[in-house]
């Protein structure tokens, strides 16, 4: 078996910073383990957010996962104690997978001592990842591009079987499609009608198959919407952790959703997702990863329920 590979012995210490939301956070899932891959000795923390502590502590690629309580700017005392925190973790490198202005100024938190070697955008960064069209990159390619400098050449999708949940006591049956119809509140034009999802539901229904609405509790209505179309949709808004409904997908037929966080988690444990978009986003940046059919429809109300039946049919997972 090949060994993994070993980063510079001089690298002891890494910060690995990946702040929300959940889908920027499992598009950055195959960066976080090919630098635990490549530095399979060092001592790596990983600094995020209180929704995804579980995420990176159950990954195994961590000795240590702190919070990032992401203090407001005003607040001085914060960024004093973010400050000294990082300059005593004694870092020698940090991957800056969030790279936006705020972890840029972490990098700057660390003068006037010694800064660690920075992968990232910060000015000054020892490895700065400074592609042009990086602002028109898919995530998953900022972060391959990004690790390149910093001497890690591939960046293939983990194993991710720890990322998991036994769903027996949803009593489900065995043939099960999750649909998604959620997407952030203040995005709703992001979501594919209730109405439509109702009519696929009935359809998948006569095919044998159970929809199961997944979301947060705050998204039951849209679950109770797509059940007075179709009754027998089982609605599991509220219900499920993200390790659940990584064990859903792993045992779903198929899902379809929005673009929106679960459905990044879905498409990576290897579910076949439709993954539906509108003008509200870009599928080109953000589109999820795996078996993953494409809807791009400005607008989505304009989307039919028999062009997302003809998707299925061809990606294979409903009869013609």
């Amino acid at each position: 078996m090949a060994q993994p590979a070993r980063g510079s012995p001089h690298i002891r210490r890494i910060l690995v910073i990946r702040l929300s939301a959940l889908g920027d956070f499992i598009m950055a899932l195959p960066a976080m383990a090919a630098i635990r891959r490549h530095h399979a000795d060092a001592d790596i923390t990983l600094l995020t957010t209180k929704p995804l502590l579980e995420l990176g502590k159950k990954s195994g690629w961590f000795n240590c996962v702190e919070i990032d309580p992401r203090a407001p700017w005003r607040d001085i005392g914060a960024w004093f104690r973010l400050r000294r925190w990082l300059r005593a973790g004694q870092f020698d490198r940090v991957y800056d997978l969030q790279s936006q202005d705020r972890t840029a100024i972490y990098f700057c938190l660390f003068w006037p001592g010694k800064r660690p070697e920075w992968s990232g955008i910060a000015g000054g960064a020892s490895h700065p990842h400074t592609d042009p069209e990086r602002r028109s990159m898919h995530a998953f390619d900022i972060h391959a591009a990004q690790l390149r400098v910093g001497g890690i050449p591939d960046v293939p999708l983990p194993d991710l079987t720890w990322l998991d949940e036994d769903t027996k006591k949803y009593g489900l049956p065995s043939r099960i499609a999750l649909l998604v119809p959620g997407s952030a509140p203040h995005r709703p034009a992001k979501r594919w009608p209730t109405s439509a999802y109702g009519a696929l539901a009935r359809m998948l229904i006569d095919h044998g198959i159970m929809p199961v609405v997944i979301g947060t509790a705050e998204e039951r209505h849209l679950a109770e919407a797509i059940r007075a179309v179709c009754p027998r949709t089982r609605d599991l808004t509220g219900e499920t952790s993200l390790f659940a409904i990584a064990g859903l997908a792993r045992r779903a037929a198929f899902a379809i959703g929005s673009d929106t966080g679960p459905m990044h988690l879905i498409a990576m444990v290897g579910c076949p997702v439709i993954s539906l978009f509108s003008a509200e986003s870009n599928p080109v940046r953000s589109a999820p990863r795996g078996r993953v059919t494409v809807l791009h429809q400005p607008d989505l109300v304009d989307l039919s329920v028999d062009a997302v039946v003809e998707a299925l049919v061809e990606a294979g997972v409903l009869p013609a």
